[in-house]
């Protein structure tokens, strides 16, 4: 009993059993956020499921590509890509590749995209344009998916080009990102706009003042 007692009092183990406490505090906070960022729920779309052949020293060696879209309805969508042997893998892997490559999409209270925006990935190219309420999505192919899963209801698309459907689809998140970084651009020049005409309006007053 007396060498039990003699133990606890020493400072060394004092220490040791606060570091166990952090450790394991942190192994809790851990937990806590993988299960936070699991429950967020995720719509998944597949779009295509093609056969891929490689031709190796040997032969011929097959695998399937799976392009799926994923996205939360709320301004959050990617496009992923996987490939395997198993049909279910590659599906399982572009759905983890979308959700590594999601964007957020500015939206409006017409739940509408603020301006037009073009943009290309390839030989396709593609248009979008915002409309007002009750219009729904006017697109096709893979572009209607991404758009539809980004939570735009009020849009207009237009593709030209190629109707490749990855292409398409990697087109349309290329403008919905053009279309975020125009807008924080646009922020930017309004606040050096405003500063630029208070500096001209202090100035008309000054002269104003001395005249």
């Amino acid at each position: 009993m007396e060498k039990e007692s003699t133990n606890s009092s020493n400072p060394k183990t004092f220490k040791k059993e606060s570091t166990l406490n952090k450790a394991s505090g942190n192994k809790n906070f851990k937990k806590k956020l993988i299960t936070r960022l699991s429950k967020i729920k995720y719509e998944e779309k597949i779009i295509q499921v093609t056969r891929v052949t490689k031709v190796v020293k040997g032969g011929k060696k097959l695998t399937f590509r799976a392009v799926v879209i994923v996205g939360d309805g709320k301004r959050k969508v990617g496009v992923g890509v996987g490939r395997a042997d198993d049909v279910n893998l590659a599906m399982d892997k572009a759905i983890l590749n979308g959700k590594k490559n999601l964007i957020t999409v500015p939206l409006t209270l017409n739940y509408s995209i603020p301006h037009v925006v073009k943009a290309g990935y390839g030989a396709c190219h593609i248009m979008i344009r915002p409309s007002s309420l009750g219009t729904g999505v006017i697109a096709g192919g893979s572009v209607r998916t991404v758009l539809e899963l980004a939570g735009i209801k009020n849009v207009v698309a237009k593709q030209f080009g190629s109707s490749n459907i990855l292409n398409n689809a990697k087109a349309t998140i290329l403008a919905l990102t053009n279309l975020n970084q125009q807008i924080e651009l646009g922020k930017y020049q309004s606040t050096r706009r405003q500063g630029f005409y208070d500096k001209i309006m202090r100035k008309y007053k000054n002269a104003r003042i001395y005249n």
